[in-house]
């Protein structure tokens, strides 16, 4: 075992705020129960908050960033598992509090991890990571309208912001389904990729920029919005009754200009969602639906894999809204 390795490390002094790729000891990873050879991990919208600035969510530095990671199990002090046992690791606070996926090597506490699925690579999971992890939550709520709630059959549903990563993997998910897809996007030249994807019809953002009415015409069995502001305002007043409105962004603004009618005159549901605090059991389940609602030979083509030293130049990307797709990083390269 290698007694060195690289990790992009960040770092604050007082106004300073600084980012490099160090070669650290392995004493440096001064948490968890296992020690993991990192083989991916990804760029998620919280993970280029963080390398901008910390994003408000590091307290403590120096701190390894990257919320999420997959890799093989070298040491191991917890009986759940083992050397050589392939794990994921999203969201979790792993990034923030503990130090994170951008490096070579993670030490990672036991109950943050799940074991891979066997149906899945190493990079596929990267692939999806927490954004992916995002929309399938995103999807399932959406779909607890018919399987939970006993409401009528979802048909038509919406997804915001649907180039992002969490956009992407929701269109396919929700299309999969067997949901006819609106995929709302800034982006027109991105619109047969979003067909590829599954989406049935692709519609402007700026349909939905401008200010709520109390109550639009019903249009949307569910929907999931991944962008918050005046777009989720108007997905909720555009909502049929017993719609699901599955929110889990904030790209466009952390205010919700909305009222009281949707929700008490078509009993619209506003469901938040939290990709951190979730269940080992949730987790698990759903990385087992994976293989059903993720056609990775698509899904691929929109994946872009980088090195740590070209996610240094990409991530201001993703902040100023010009990246589309998933990214991957190969630590390791």
């Amino acid at each position: 075992m290698a007694d060195k390795f690289n990790a992009i490390v960040i770092d604050q002094d007082g106004e300073n705020f600084k980012r490099e790729i160090k070669s650290l000891d392995l004493d440096f990873l001064d948490q968890g129960e296992v020690l993991v050879k990192v083989d991916y991990s990804d760029l998620n919208y919280k993970d280029a908050l963080i390398l901008h600035n910390g994003g408000k969510l590091v307290k403590d530095f120096p701190r390894i960033p990257g919320i999420d990671l997959s890799g093989k199990v070298l040491e191991s002090s917890a009986e759940e598992f083992k050397k050589d046992d392939e794990i994921i690791v999203t969201g979790s606070r792993v990034g923030e509090i503990f130090h994170g996926g951008f490096s070579q090597m993670a030490k990672i506490k036991k109950e943050l991890l799940i074991k891979k699925p066997n149906n899945l690579t190493s990079k596929q999971s990267m692939i999806l990571g927490t954004a992916g992890f995002t929309a399938l939550l995103c999807a399932f709520a959406v779909n607890a309208k018919e399987e939970i709630l006993l409401g009528e059959k979802v048909s038509d549903v919406l997804v915001t912001g649907a180039t992002g990563g969490v956009g992407t993997v929701a269109v396919m998910a929700l299309s999969k389904i067997g949901y006819n897809v609106t995929a709302v996007t800034g982006k027109p030249n991105q619109e047969t990729m979003l067909k590829k994807l599954g989406a049935k019809n692709v519609i402007s953002r700026v349909e939905f920029d401008a200010e709520p009415k109390l109550l639009g015409k019903g249009l949307w069995d569910g929907v999931v919005d991944t962008v918050g502001g005046n777009i989720l305002a108007n997905a909720i007043s555009q909502t049929k009754h017993s719609g699901i409105v599955a929110a889990c962004g904030n790209a466009g603004g952390i205010k919700l200009n909305t009222n009281i009618m949707p929700f008490i005159l078509r009993g619209v549901k506003l469901w938040g969602i939290d990709s951190i605090k979730v269940g080992m059991k949730r987790r698990e389940f759903v990385w087992s639906q994976v293989e059903r609602l993720i056609d990775f030979n698509v899904l691929e083509e929109i994946v872009k894999t980088v090195t740590m030293d070209e996610l240094l130049n990409i991530f201001p990307k993703m902040l100023k809204g010009e990246t589309s797709g998933r990214i991957v990083v190969d630590v390791n390269k």
